[in-house]
C-alpha cells in the first residue's frame, strides 16, 4: 500500500521550528540556512492550502500545525532510532572475505594474528573458495583473487606480482646446486597449477639449459599444499608459488635453490566499488597492501 506522505524535508522543517518556534534556531539544528527553512515551510504551506505559523506577534504554531506536532516528534524519534540500528548493525556485522584455500592458510593465517591485535573491534570472517563471487547475493564484502585482475563492473587493485621458485628442505637442499643436481633428485608437481606460464620441470629444466638424458622421477599432486608439505618432509624439491612458502623460506625450513621466475598472473584485492569505503573494507584493504609491501 502507498504512502501519501508530505515533503520529509518540509515536515522535518516544520517540526523542528515548531519546537524552538524560531527558523534560526531549527536552521542551526539541522544545519541549513534560515531561508532554506522558509523556503521548505511555505512549500509545505502551498502544499496544504494553508498556514502553519502564525506572523502576528512573532512566531506562533497555528492549530493545525499544533494538532501534528506530537506526532511529527514521535515520527522523527522512531526515525533516528531505526537509523541509528541500521548504523550499528553494519559497525557490528562481520566482515566477510573470500580468498582461494592455501593463499588463505599459508599467506594470510601467520600474518592474521598482527590484524586481530591492531583492529580486536573488527570480526574477520574468512571464506575459502576461488570460484568468482556474486557480491549481489552472496554475503561477501571483497575477494583475493589470483588471476588476470579482469572483473568488469568490480574496483580491483593489483597485490602483487607473483613468482615461481623450486624450494626445497635444507636436507634436500645440500645436494642440489646447479639445475642439473635435479635429475637425480625427486621432483614435486602440482598438476592442476592454473598458470598458464606455470611451467612443469622438463620445460623449466631446458629453460635452465639442462639436457635431460635419463628418466626424471616426477612425483605429482593434485594440491599445492601437499607439494609444499612435500618439500617439507624431504621428499624432494617443490615447484611453487612464492607468497605460499614466504613464512616458511624465512623460518629455514625451506631454502630457495634458483632465481625465481615471474609468472604472468598476480593476487587482487577486489570488491565492489560502492562497499569500497565502509570503514571495515578500508581497514582490511589497507593492512593487506601494508603487509604486502613489508615484504
Amino acid at each position: 500500500m502507498s504512502r501519501r506522505i508530505l515533503p520529509l524535508r518540509g515536515l522535518q522543517a516544520l517540526e523542528a521550528a515548531a519546537r524552538h518556534l524560531s527558523f534560526a534556531r531549527a536552521a542551526e539544528e539541522l544545519h541549513v540556512t534560515p531561508a532554506a527553512i522558509s523556503q521548505h515551510i511555505k512549500q509545505l504551506e502551498e502544499h496544504l492550502g494553508y498556514p502553519l505559523f502564525k506572523r502576528e506577534s512573532g512566531l506562533q504554531l497555528s492549530d493545525a500545525a499544533q494538532g501534528v506536532l506530537h506526532q511529527l516528534g514521535s515520527a522523527f524519534d522512531g526515525l533516528e532510532r531505526a537509523s541509528t540500528q541500521l548504523r550499528v548493525a553494519q559497525t557490528n556485522r562481520p566482515l566477510v572475505v573470500s580468498l582461494p584455500p592455501t593463499f588463505a592458510s599459508r599467506w594470510l593465517i601467520p600474518r592474521l594474528e598482527r590484524f586481530q591485535t591492531q583492529h580486536p573491534e573488527i570480526d574477520l570472517r574468512l571464506l575459502a573458495s576461488t570460484r568468482v563471487v556474486d557480491f549481489d547475493v552472496e554475503d561477501v564484502d571483497m575477494a583475493v583473487r589470483y588471476g588476470h585482475g579482469r572483473y568488469p563492473g568490480l574496483h580491483v587493485e593489483r597485490l602483487r606480482q607473483e613468482n615461481m621458485l623450486v624450494v626445497a628442505n635444507p636436507r634436500v637442499a645440500a645436494n642440489l646446486r646447479e639445475p642439473t643436481d635435479l635429475c637425480n633428485s625427486v621432483l614435486l608437481h602440482y598438476t592442476t597449477a592454473t598458470d598458464p606460464i606455470f611451467p612443469d620441470w622438463p620445460t623449466w629444466l631446458r629453460s635452465a639449459g639442462v639436457t635431460v638424458t635419463t628418466p626424471l622421477r616426477i612425483q605429482e599432486f593434485g594440491d599445492i599444499n601437499l607439494v609444499i608439505e612435500g618439500a617439507l618432509a624431504g621428499l624432494g624439491a617443490g615447484m611453487v608459488w612464492q607468497s605460499l612458502v614466504e613464512e616458511q623460506i624465512t623460518q629455514g625450513r625451506l631454502i630457495r635453490l634458483f632465481p625465481e621466475q615471474p609468472l604472468s598472473n598476480a593476487y587482487h584485492f577486489v570488491c565492489p566499488p560502492q562497499r569500497l569505503n565502509l570503514p571495515g573494507v578500508t581497514v582490511f584493504r589497507d593492512w593487506l597492501l601494508s603487509e604486502i609491501r613489508s615484504i
